[in-house]
């Protein structure tokens, strides 16, 4: 997969959030759920673009490790709204699983990434 395949998984990742976001209701933890997710969904879409103009190693892992944290804090609000039941299961799970894989896709980029930089 190359980066602009890789930056239109994380576009869709973007579009799905905002998605889920806007199903979710209006009572007081669904708002707070929605405010953490809508930013930490749609962080990582262009900071994988800001890594992928990058003018140093350094600077590449840094975005990439951006990445992975928003990605992670993504993780934790969709399986929170899973386990809170705010929306349905088939309407998170296949985002829950493309996180997952973007985690896994961009955390072995990072290893790899410095395993070079040495």
């Amino acid at each position: 997969m190359d980066s602009d395949e890789l930056g239109e998984r994380f576009l869709e990742f973007a579009v799905q959030i905002g998605f889920i976001v806007r199903a979710l209701g209006n009572d007081t933890i669904s708002v707070q759920v929605a405010t953490q997710l809508a930013k930490s969904g749609t962080s990582p879409g262009p900071n994988y673009q800001e890594a992928c103009a990058c003018e140093s190693r350094k600077d590449f892992i840094h975005k990439l490790s951006i990445v992975l944290k928003e990605l992670r804090e993504s993780r934790f609000w969709l399986r929170y709204i899973l386990r809170l039941d705010l929306l349905a299961h088939v309407q998170v799970a296949p985002v829950v699983d493309e996180c997952e894989q973007l985690n896994r896709i961009i955390g072995k980029s990072i290893v790899t990434a410095k395993r070079n930089a040495r």
